[in-house]
């Protein structure tokens, strides 16, 4: 996988922070990192306030042992179906800061509707509802359940994207040989059916599916033991430097 590597310096124009609204004051005063010269586009390192703010938000964990300085703050514009812009925020690994950048603004030049994406720290980091509410988001730092090993949205390695209407599904074996079936968020069942056509849905060969896979990630929605529709992130080949180099 190449990790594209832009080299240019922007400032939000005042227009774009009032676009903004609450989330750029969320941001912040902070340091403009390597990105392409367009407004409502950016990837900043985290602020103090942003970094207060996840804290409180608790993707940012007493626990978390990925360094505040190897993640970025993105600001990107979105439409949704309507074709409505909004000004959305997501905190990403560096790694993919840029690549996830340009994937975000081919979207909206495409129209491809994203309906909400602002940090799960507006849910307290609450998967199950940040999913119901259809938010699009990236890091928030959990171990593995019964490991050591940091999820990849742990690591800011994965993106989730319009997660309502692109649920997970993995059917479980107890060890009694009964069978359960997972959907999250519980709210999407009605969405598991991809035979439908339905608003904010992501489909093999579509844009976003495209334009994540040019860039090396892996789709959740290709998976055999499970479906995670949702769901884009890098390889564990990738990963798993990081994965020792955090936990050793």
């Amino acid at each position: 996988m190449t990790i594209a590597r832009k080299t240019m310096l922007i400032t939000l124009t005042c227009a774009v922070l009032a676009m903004a609204g609450s989330i750029a004051m969320g941001a912040g005063t902070q340091e403009t990192l390597s990105v392409e010269e367009r407004e409502g586009f950016s990837i900043r390192e985290i602020s103090d306030d942003l970094f207060d703010r996840m804290k409180e938000g608790n993707t940012y964990k007493e626990d978390c042992i990925v360094p505040r300085e190897d993640l970025r703050y993105l600001l990107v514009l979105h439409k949704d179906k309507d074709g409505n812009p909004h000004q959305g925020e997501m905190v990403v690994h560096k790694l993919i800061a840029e690549d996830v950048l340009e994937i975000f603004e081919k979207l909206y030049d495409a129209g491809y509707p994203i309906e909400r994406m602002v940090l799960p720290d507006n849910y307290m980091a609450d998967d199950e509802i940040m999913m119901r509410d259809n938010n699009s988001s990236s890091f928030n730092f959990r171990f593995i359940s019964h490991t050591d090993r940091i999820s990849k949205h742990g690591l800011g390695m994965a993106v989730d994207i319009n997660t309502l209407y692109n649920p997970y599904h993995k059917i479980v074996t107890n060890d009694d040989g009964t069978t359960e079936e997972v959907i999250e968020p519980a709210t999407g069942e009605a969405y598991l059916d991809r035979t439908r056509d339905f608003d904010y849905k992501i489909e093999k060969g579509d844009l976003c599916y495209t334009l994540f896979i040019e860039k090396g990630f892996e789709w959740g929605g290709d998976w055999t033991d499970r479906k995670d529709f949702q769901h884009f992130e890098l390889p564990s080949e990738i990963t798993e430097k990081y994965q020792q180099q955090y936990t050793s």
